[in-house]
């Protein structure tokens, strides 16, 4: 597995206790770390995923910024999932979640990292269904 740049020894950490492999690559300038075989909540056409994040050069001053699945997601019920668009990403055509922190929610420099990042998403794989 790659590691071109390196995380912050908390995001080691939990990525290590997640038991699943990562990697951190830098591609085009821009440093991607990519979860393997994330798992991807039950409702969805996929019951694992590769998770893409890009990490800014000053994280963890600065946010982790939505999230990137491959292959792409979409409901199981057939509705659909607003706010995507494509995105390569290591010679993958990745689907970007257009989410966001909201000013109630922000980035808190020093209290917020990788692990509060992950759980935000599994909070918007979960509200996904209960906005449509």
């Amino acid at each position: 597995m790659r590691k071109q740049f390196d995380l912050p020894e908390a995001d080691m950490e939990y990525l290590e206790g997640l038991g699943l492999q990562w990697e951190a690559i830098l591609e085009g300038g821009q440093r991607w770390l990519l979860i393997h075989d994330y798992p991807i909540k039950p409702g969805y056409n996929l019951s694992a995923a590769l998770v893409a994040l890009a990490m800014d050069t000053s994280y963890p001053s600065t946010e982790i910024n939505m999230a990137y699945f491959y292959p792409g997601l979409a409901r199981a019920d057939g509705k659909p999932i607003g706010a995507l668009s494509p995105q390569q990403i290591d010679g993958k055509q990745f689907q970007r979640w257009s989410r966001h922190r909201t000013q109630m929610n922000g980035w808190r420099p020093g209290a917020d990292d990788l692990c509060s990042h992950m759980v935000l998403i599994d909070e918007w794989l979960r509200r996904e269904f209960d906005l449509r």
